[in-house]
Parts: structure tokens; C-alpha cells; sequence
């Protein structure tokens, strides 16, 4: 049985995160979280699609894993899965085939789901699919009575859609080359020529059947998703430490620190006095969190100084971001990035509804009534600047201090303000008896 780990996409809907697949997650790139989920569910024979953008990186992965798999560049990612698929078939014969998503997390358990299934041989192939309440962007499933497909309608836009089942890109084929002779002759005007290739398979006779899924799932389609993910993964983790090894013995933490909950500490954090760590929490190596600093419920990476007086709550921090008396909550933070003693994140509406972020020009529902700022890598934040919900700041962009910034900004920007001083003669004067009375009561 081959593997066939898609990895290759340059989704716009995640800007200003310029690769999702490769995003740190406690110390490992998500692509790394999901293969390791395939290998402890016995899945092997691996064959990775990448694109020219992030070729280089999963050549180093592979080495760091060990593993021998071809890894394979999608030279028109316009054609999506599809493009993939075929672009692998040289490297695939007549045998079985798993298709994944290297960002599509799951409960590992769905896998032995699938092994128990592919035993009764009642079925062509399978696709897991989730029942959903919100309308989510992705395929749609329409079903027989026999729990088989019958069509994948992609993206139909909220209120058309023919089921509540959305597809999971975990696909399983008995014969690859099928599914490649489909794609090879499947025609369309859309973007969606894998799924009018499974559709036509379906309308041939060929028996797809639908495994639903109830446990864990998080596609990451925007931002956000990111919050949700660390979470899963967090504790995905511990779960296999034990709790007295989750603090690394090579971590400094000040008897003074207070530290609750689930925690992973690595090498070389430093937790100052009264600085309050409150699980679950993940600190990344050679962290720094200072004095009086409060991390809660969020993910903190490598290299990063968490400075004094300085709160996170519920936030994904990458590595090397540096902070100083700041508030940030609800955040997604890349690397490199920096505020200044006094920026703050806005995280709540003032009637406290959803926050809608802009993606692509279009208002998106977060479905999320806190949410703070996203930015990309290398980012500089100047002191006292505040930014408003939702905001997203692009890679390598300055923020000037003191703005208010409630608009997204673009990649490579420098934003500044406008401050008119206005200076008068002081005419005010003191009153000294009520100082002198106030220095006695201070004696």
C-alpha cells in the first residue's frame, strides 16, 4: 500500500501564514505531527507532493526523519489534489492507496477505523467524512441509501450544500490506477477536478463509501484554525509524557514561579519570580518568561522572551517573538515578531459578537467572539500602539507607536501616524495645603 502525503498548497485564505504545513507546533513542523500520527498507525511506503516553495524544507525533514520516500514537486498547483494525484502516478502501481492531507489533523483513532473496514471488502474505496453545523469551505458528500457516494459537490456556498457531511482529505483507493484513469479523463470548468473525478468513479458503479468521523478534526482553512490545532496537538503529546518528565530537568524555574495545569517546559526555559504559568501551556526552548509575566492557555515556541509584566492568554506564539509589558490574547504570532512595552491586542467586540476578519476582500465569520491579531513572520509592533480584533498584519510589516490600527495591512508595509500637539501657557496652580496634607498622611 502506498502513502500519498499532499503538501504542496499555498492556500491565500491562510495569509499572512505563508506555509501551514510547515508551521512549529511543539517543537515540530505540522507535516512531521501527521506522518509520525501515519507511522504509529502503521502506515508507510510514503510518497510526498510539495511545491517548489517549500521543496527545500521537506528535503530536510525527510533526513531529520530518516525516512526514504520520494518527495515530488506539483508543478501546476492550480489543479489542487488532482494535479497531485497525478503527478504521483509514475511512482504508484495497481496496489491500494492512502491519500492525506498533511494538514488535515485527526484522532489517530480513524485509522484503525479505516483497517477494520478495508477488512470487510464491502467497498471500492473510502472517504471519512464530518458531520458539520456551520457552513465550512470545503466538499460536500451526497449519499446513496447504501451509505456509498454519489457526489462531491466542492464549495457549493452556504445554503447549497446537499448533505451536512463535508469530506476529510484522508481518501482510501483499492486500485490506484483507477482513480488516476478518472483524473486523467475528468473534465471541468471549476476547481474541482478530483472531485468530478470521484463523482464520475461514483456514477460507474465503483462503491466509495462515506466513514464518518465524530472525533477530533481541524482542517486548517484560515488563521484561526491555528488556536483549536495547538490545543489538539498539545495534549496529543503529553498524553505520551509522563507528568513528572514534562518540566525538562534542564528548564530554570524560580521558586517563586507559579506554575498549574498541563504543562510542557523544554530545555533551557527560564521562569523568573512571580512570573504564573497556567495549563495547559507549551514553553518552547530557551524561552524566557520574566518577571511578573502571566502565560495562560496558549502555545509559546522556541527562543521567545515573554517580558516582564507581560500577559498571553489562549495565543499561538511562534519562535523569537519578543514582548515587554504588552496584552496579547486570542493571537496567532509569527516568528521573528516583536512589540513594544505597551502595545495591546484587542480581542472582544463591544457587544462582544462574532469577530469577522477580511480574507481576500470578503468579510469572513471567525465564529469566534474573541479573537486578537494575526500576524506574519518578522513583524515589529511600536510602543502603546493597540490593535483592534481580527486584524491581520502582513510579513515583514512596522507598525508606528501609538497608532490604533483597525485595518489588515499588507506584507512589507511601514505604518505611521499623524499627532498634532497642541501647547498652551499653563495657568493651573497647585494647591499646596492639600499637598501638605497628603505628605503628612503619607508619614
Amino acid at each position: 500500500m502506498k502513502t500519498l502525503i499532499l503538501a504542496a498548497g499555498k492556500s491565500k485564505r491562510l495569509k499572512p501564514i505563508e506555509d501551514k504545513n510547515l508551521m512549529p507546533f511543539l517543537g515540530k513542523p505540522l507535516a512531521q505531527h501527521q506522518l509520525e500520527t501515519l507511522q504509529k498507525a502503521g502506515f508507510g511506503d510514503f510518497i510526498f507532493i510539495c511545491g517548489e516553495h517549500n521543496h527545500k524544507e521537506f528535503q530536510a525533514l525527510k533526513k531529520k526523519m530518516h525516512l526514504s520516500m520520494p518527495i515530488i514537486i506539483q508543478e501546476d498547483l492550480s489543479l489542487g489534489m488532482a494535479g497531485a494525484v497525478m503527478q504521483a502516478s509514475p511512482y504508484i502501481g495497481k496496489e491500494p492507496i492512502l491519500i492525506v492531507s498533511s494538514n488535515d489533523i485527526v484522532d489517530g483513532k480513524i485509522f484503525e477505523t479505516l483497517k477494520a473496514e478495508y477488512k470487510k471488502k464491502d467497498a471500492d474505496g473510502f472517504m471519512v467524512a464530518r458531520h458539520v453545523n456551520e457552513y465550512f469551505p470545503g466538499g460536500y458528500l451526497k449519499l446513496n441509501k447504501r451509505g456509498f457516494i454519489e457526489k462531491i459537490i466542492e464549495k457549493p456556498g452556504e445554503g447549497n450544500e446537499p448533505s451536512k457531511l463535508v469530506n476529510i482529505v484522508i481518501h482510501f483507493y483499492k486500485n490506484a490506477q483507477d482513480l488516476v484513469k478518472y483524473l486523467k479523463n475528468a473534465k471541468t470548468n471549476r476547481d474541482d477536478l478530483y472531485e468530478t473525478a470521484v463523482s464520475n468513479m461514483a456514477r460507474d458503479g465503483f462503491r466509495i463509501k462515506a466513514i464518518k468521523h465524530d472525533g477530533f478534526w481541524q482542517a486548517v482553512k484560515y488563521p484561526w484554525h491555528v488556536l483549536e490545532l495547538w490545543k489538539f496537538l498539545f495534549h496529543a503529546t503529553a498524553g505520551r509524557i509522563a507528568k513528572n518528565a514534562r518540566i525538562s530537568k534542564k528548564a530554570e524555574i524560580s521558586k517563586y514561579a507559579i506554575i498549574k495545569g498541563d504543562v510542557i517546559i523544554e530545555d533551557g526555559v527560564r521562569v523568573l519570580e512571580y512570573a504564573i504559568i497556567n495549563g495547559p501551556c507549551y514553553i518552547g526552548k530557551n524561552t524566557l518568561i520574566a518577571n511578573y509575566a502571566m502565560v495562560r492557555d496558549s502555545h509559546i515556541g522556541e527562543n521567545c522572551v515573554i517580558g516582564k509584566s507581560t500577559e498571553v492568554a489562549r495565543s499561538y506564539i511562534g519562535n523569537g517573538v519578543w514582548m515587554h509589558s504588552n496584552y496579547v490574547g486570542d493571537s496567532v504570532i509569527g516568528d521573528g515578531t516583536s512589540f513594544g512595552a505597551g502595545a495591546i491586542t484587542g480581542n472582544l467586540r463591544l457587544d462582544e459578537k462574532n469577530i469577522p476578519v477580511k480574507i481576500n476582500g470578503e468579510k469572513v465569520d471567525s465564529q469566534r467572539n474573541k479573537l486578537g491579531v494575526i500576524t506574519g513572520k518578522n513583524v515589529r509592533v511600536g510602543i502603546n500602539a493597540s490593535i483592534m480584533p481580527g486584524v491581520k498584519i502582513g510579513n515583514n510589516s512596522f507598525i508606528g507607536s501609538g497608532i490604533v490600527l483597525a485595518e489588515n495591512i499588507d506584507d512589507n508595509k511601514f505604518v505611521t501616524g499623524k499627532w498634532e500637539l497642541k501647547i498652551a501657557e499653563n495657568k493651573a496652580e497647585l494647591d499646596k495645603k492639600a499637598r501638605e496634607e497628603m505628605a503628612k498622611k503619607l508619614k
